[in-house]
């Protein structure tokens, strides 16, 4: 029996962004996960429909995003939406992890994206939708 796929909105504004993120993640982030399909978004509005209707399990929010970035967007969703999917957020800066807070993202990423760190991020997320995490 196969692991079911799992949706993973990506949102940026920039269709290059979107491809270094989901090139990063790849189509199978962990062997228990199954593979991915990727739902590509570049504005607020395709975003908000889709996270609305369900249509994503895990989205990956470009923090520089314009004219909204990811991370208002993730506090906005996470404030708005009853059954909001976990949320990571990609930032530029590692001083900016702070604001991934305020964001309430569930993980951040910071460019330039590691293919090792990204995968085992969102790994590691989507495995707390399943189960809670619990450390000691």
């Amino acid at each position: 029996m196969s692991a079911p796929t799992t949706t993973v909105l990506v949102f940026s504004h920039r269709p290059e962004v979107r491809e270094s993120i989901m090139t990063a993640v790849g189509r199978r982030p962990a062997p228990d996960l199954g593979r991915v399909s990727y739902l590509e978004v570049g504005t607020i509005a395709d975003l908000l429909v889709e996270v609305d209707a369900g249509n994503a399990d895990l989205a990956i929010l470009d923090g520089e995003a314009q004219p909204t970035g990811g991370m208002g967007v993730s506090r906005q969703i996470k404030n708005e939406i009853t059954d909001c999917p976990p949320v990571v957020v990609t930032v530029r800066r590692k001083d900016d992890r702070w604001l991934a807070t305020w964001s309430q993202a569930d993980a951040v990423l910071v460019h330039p994206l590691d293919p090792l760190a990204a995968a085992e991020t969102v790994a590691e997320v989507l495995r707390g939708q399943r189960a809670p995490v619990v450390q000691g």
